[in-house]
């Protein structure tokens, strides 16, 4: 388990994180969403001991992170940035990585190479970005972590590298129980591939929640009715959404399907469909309290 508990994070006079507090269960796949500085990649780094919290406290499996070599054997960072392996082939870097993880696995490797057809005498530089980032990741794998660190995981890839770099990740998460954190800014990758996404803005964390708990509770209904409705209507309702196209009036309501159907079927609608709300939706109604645009989020 993975523990952040009243973090800050200062630069001097700036500060990149706030006050954060996040759980995150073993054998997760968790999700850090949020824009270009909401301080996705600072918490990856606290995460991985990189830096040390100006304050607050960040613990896996109950040790804390900062300066401790054996909670480092449990973790693997993927940073954005792979220039620092430039000169190096596969295969240094198969023998880089095997002198610092005890756990690293040389046959997995061996057949995650052959799986995406990597080359193993020639150097990163020559790689294409997509080529780059399966190669750290296949390393990542194959050092046989607990908990895998990704930053912006899937940046740059084509759909067919994305798809690539997901399976392996779905396996290893199957077969080991892998955590997997990974920061991303596009809503389709964190619906594709998580459980529990974290939502930062301006180093603060607006939403962290099971995925599938948010989906079954936030409804969208569209209905046809003899007269107009509003929100007064549905007094049983937290109702986020109300609005009319045509014959057709629209409602999004937190409450689950059963419920919001059953507070709307009373006011005897002579059409009534449930709708499934895109991740998009979700977070523009959820984040509509806390004055967050959620429109501005990439699909």
């Amino acid at each position: 388990m993975i523990e952040i508990k009243d973090c800050v994070m200062d630069y001097g006079d700036k500060r990149a994180l706030d006050h954060v507090t996040i759980t995150i269960p073993e054998g997760c796949s968790y999700g850090l969403l949020g824009s270009n500085a909401a301080g996705k990649s600072t918490l990856l780094k606290l995460l991985n001991g990189i830096y040390r919290p100006t304050s607050g406290s960040i613990t896996i499996d109950g040790a804390p992170v900062y300066d401790s070599a054996q909670v480092k054997e449990k973790l693997f960072f993927v940073d954005d940035e792979t220039i620092q392996f430039s000169d190096m082939t596969t295969e240094d870097m198969r023998r880089y990585f095997g002198r610092f993880w005890p756990s690293f696995d040389n046959a997995l490797f061996d057949k995650l190479i052959a799986t995406v057809g990597l080359p193993g005498d020639k150097k990163m530089h020559t790689f294409s970005k997509g080529m780059k980032r399966q190669a750290i990741v296949i390393c990542g794998v194959s050092c046989r972590p607990a908990y895998l660190f990704i930053d912006e995981a899937f940046d740059g890839l084509d759909q067919t590298m994305r798809t690539i770099v997901k399976n392996i990740l779905i396996d290893e998460m199957l077969d080991d129980r892998l955590t997997v954190v990974f920061s991303s800014h596009n809503l389709s990758e964190i619906d594709e591939f998580c459980d529990r996404v974290g939502l930062l803005h301006a180093g603060k964390v607006l939403f962290d929640r099971e995925l599938d708990s948010v989906k079954s509770d936030l409804v969208k209904i569209r209905a046809a009715f003899d007269r107009e409705i509003t929100a007064e209507d549905l007094p049983e309702l937290d109702v986020k959404h109300i609005s009319k196209s045509g014959s057709l009036t629209e409602i999004i309501a937190s409450g689950g399907a059963e419920k919001v159907r059953a507070a709307v079927e009373k006011l005897s609608p002579k059409l009534c469909d449930l709708m499934k709300l895109s991740l998009k939706e979700i977070f523009v109604y959820e984040m509509e309290g806390v004055g967050y645009d959620g429109s501005k989020l990439e699909e």
